[in-house]
């Protein structure tokens, strides 16, 4: 704590980031919600299946931040994750191979990357953690009519 609160300190010279606030930036509800004009790969919505998924099992079981795939995800992470996935079935997005993303696209592709996942952990620990309540939390958010406001506010049910 203390290296990182020095080089902190060092960098930020104010408590807070208020004095770069975007005031000439104005942005509506509709473009936060518009398809934005990338390439779509199933690649890029496999993974944010398989991380989504992951950082909220981790984060049932009491765990911030988790490393995965040689990044440290946290919450913010699952929400683009999840969101993105949302948009891509409420859309109807195509990917780069043209297929549209249906939620029996989805499903499926969950289904088999929940499988890989369970053989890249192993069994046991996959069957002892939260994997279960995580998939069909990301199942039910990501198949929703509209989009829940934030990931965590329904998760917190899975552990009041």
């Amino acid at each position: 704590m203390p290296v990182a609160e020095e080089v902190f300190h060092r960098m930020v010279k104010t408590p807070n980031q208020l004095d770069k606030l975007r005031n000439d930036v104005k942005i509506t509800r509709d473009q936060l919600l518009e398809m934005h004009q990338g390439e779509r790969t199933e690649e890029g919505l496999r993974l944010n299946i398989r991380v989504g998924v992951q950082y909220i099992e981790a984060w049932l079981r009491g765990r911030g931040a988790v490393p995965l795939y040689h990044l440290m995800e946290d919450a913010a992470t699952a929400e683009i994750s999840r969101s993105q996935v949302w948009q891509w079935i409420y859309h109807r997005a195509r990917l780069a191979d043209g297929r549209e993303v249906t939620p029996d696209l989805f499903e499926s592709i969950l289904d088999d990357e929940m499988e890989k996942v369970r053989r890249a952990i192993g069994p046991t620990t996959y069957d002892s953690g939260r994997f279960e309540d995580a998939v069909e939390l990301f199942k039910e958010m990501s198949l929703a009519l509209e989009i829940e406001e934030f990931l965590t506010i329904p998760a917190y049910r899975l552990i009041a």
